[in-house]
């Protein structure tokens, strides 16, 4: 059962601005990675579950934050049905992010007062998400929409709240240019949780690399 309501999961992403993305079948590997993120002060991590007997790793992970990194609101992505989101909002998924916009996710989740975020890529699928309850829509793939689309919905939908994965990069430039045109936060994945900050276990790497990039979020928003 999740640890935090849907809004307080909303006002999390709100207020840090920035969560990364990560998956690995390694467990130790992974508490390791979220434990560095947790450091650097980031307070959201969507587990992205692309692989087999993910969910196994994702209840472990979820377990350490709720027993040793107070504060961390852990969720999951890549998910695709409702019984998927089923499944791992009874391991403690506090958000369940999906790469288009099901109404039996949507559904699920509703049930249990969590926090959905669905991939969307149209106005319309935009507004049919938020009248199904959405309350943060992702934008995905953010690299092929971009600020000047988040800026376009915002006109007619000032009220919409956008997260935008997928070409989003740790840099001034890039994350001013997300802000600028008025997403509430960004998700970030390989561009912030690295191959070769994975190969090499740099953990401390990791959470310097997530505190200036949660830096620059707080810059640019001002």
């Amino acid at each position: 059962m999740a640890q935090f309501t849907r809004l307080e999961v909303a006002a999390a992403m709100k207020e840090t601005g920035m969560i990364p993305l990560f998956f690995n079948q390694d467990i130790e590997l992974s508490k390791n990675v979220l434990k560095a993120c947790y450091d650097g002060g980031a307070r959201l991590m969507e587990f992205t579950a692309r692989g087999d007997f993910a969910h196994e790793v994702f209840g472990e992970l979820t377990k350490y934050a709720i027993a040793e990194l107070p504060g961390m609101i852990m969720g999951v992505g890549s998910v695709t049905d409702a019984g998927q989101a089923s499944l791992f909002m009874s391991l403690g998924a506090n958000f369940v992010v999906t790469p288009v916009l099901r109404e039996d996710i949507a559904i699920a989740c509703n049930r249990k007062k969590v926090l959905w975020s669905p991939g969307c890529g149209t106005l319309t699928e935009i507004t049919r998400a938020e009248e199904l309850g959405c309350e943060i829509v992702k934008l995905f793939p953010g690299d092929i929409y971009g600020p000047q689309f988040v800026k376009g919905v915002k006109g007619p939908q000032p009220w919409t709240s956008i997260m935008p994965t997928g070409g989003v990069s740790p840099t001034e430039e890039n994350l001013k240019g997300w802000f600028d045109a008025g997403v509430t936060c960004v998700g970030m994945g390989s561009k912030l949780i690295s191959k070769e900050i994975i190969a090499n276990k740099d953990y401390t790497k990791l959470e310097q690399d997530v505190k200036a990039a949660l830096a620059i979020v707080k810059m640019v928003r001002k």
